[in-house]
């Protein structure tokens, strides 16, 4: 019997060692290599503030609705509005989430969207970027390498200043800080200003310094650029609807998959949608924050301010934004 159970114990020990090394001979599957990522790099002048907020609601959307297949990298505040503009033209960055400086250089007829005192309100910004002149406006960035993706409101553009402005003989000779934009620099010098174009990385330190007096911009940027540090106040001047929007270089866009277009073009509407959402909600906010920050609100004459400013626009329709009129514009 013992035998028996000892040549059992053998035969056993035999099968084990048998399988085992079975085991040690059988090819083991290389494991699936992983998916390579594609970086997208968006690149915004600002430092902070919605259109920032903007570019990291796209990169959520897009690395989620890829299943991390697209690794989204935002810079922002380190470049000039300028400087981005050609990168992404010419491919060197995939996106921006930008100003609208896009359309001064290359769709330049149709920069009257951004054109002071030229819009009533997002509304009627809206009814005409979604219609013909809008459309328009998108294939000629298109033909320029540049697929437009999304508005992002900003809100109206204020002015900002050291000393209270209620009509435009207050802004005579004043240095007004100003993107280096012609068509902006026209009607403010119509309007009697003295304007200092310069980036917008530099503003801060231009209102520091002195070298500029006063400046104009949206609540956004008065706010995280934190101008309360260097205005005393802000003026309630309402004279520009002002958008943002995101991009991507066409030729890259072109080459994604059908799907991977689709989710960066669903991503973009989603991002309009929620960052509008914000600000129209948050602007009254962000004017409190201002005036517990320091900052004086003046509500002055605007209408003698728009008055001041009608020739100009129209000089510029009738030379610049030759595409319409700006009674065509009004009527959207």
């Amino acid at each position: 019997m013992k035998a028996i159970r000892f040549g059992f114990i053998l035969s056993m020990i035999a099968l084990v060692c048998f399988l085992f090394g079975c085991a040690q001979i059988t090819p083991t599957a290389k494991p699936a290599a992983p998916e390579k990522k594609t970086t997208i790099r968006i690149a915004s002048p600002f430092k902070g503030g919605i259109v920032v907020e903007a570019a990291e609601k796209f990169k959520e959307l897009v690395e989620k609705g890829s299943g991390g297949r697209f690794e989204v990298k935002i810079d922002a505040g380190t470049k000039a509005e300028i400087d981005i503009n050609k990168m992404n033209r010419n491919g060197e960055i995939e996106m921006q989430s930008n100003g609208t400086a896009f359309l001064e250089y290359y769709a330049p007829p149709y920069y009257f969207f951004t054109g002071p005192y030229v819009m009533k309100d997002f509304d009627h910004y809206m009814r005409a970027w979604n219609g013909k002149l809008g459309q328009q406006a998108r294939a000629q960035l298109e033909k320029n390498d540049l697929k437009y993706l999304a508005t992002i409101y900003r809100g109206l553009r204020q002015t900002t200043a050291k000393k209270p402005l209620y009509t435009p003989a207050d802004v005579y000779n004043l240095k007004l800080r100003l993107p280096p934009i012609p068509s902006w620099m026209a009607v403010w010098k119509a309007i009697g200003a003295d304007p200092v174009g310069v980036p917008l990385p530099e503003l801060y330190n231009l209102l520091k310094t002195g070298k500029a007096e006063a400046s104009e911009g949206d609540l956004p940027q008065i706010q995280s650029f934190k101008l309360y540090e260097v205005q005393n106040y802000l003026i309630i001047t309402n004279h520009l609807v002002q958008t943002a929007g995101i991009l991507i270089h066409k030729p890259f866009f072109d080459k994604l998959s059908k799907a991977d277009q689709d989710l960066f073009v669903k991503a973009g509407k989603e991002t309009e949608e929620w960052a509008n959402n914000k600000i129209k909600t948050g602007e009254a906010a962000i004017l409190v924050d201002l005036q517990r920050k320091g900052m004086q609100v003046i509500i002055p004459d605007a209408a003698s301010f728009r008055e001041k400013a009608k020739d100009a626009v129209n000089e510029l329709f009738k030379t610049q934004w030759t595409v319409t009129t700006w009674a065509e514009v009004l009527a959207q």
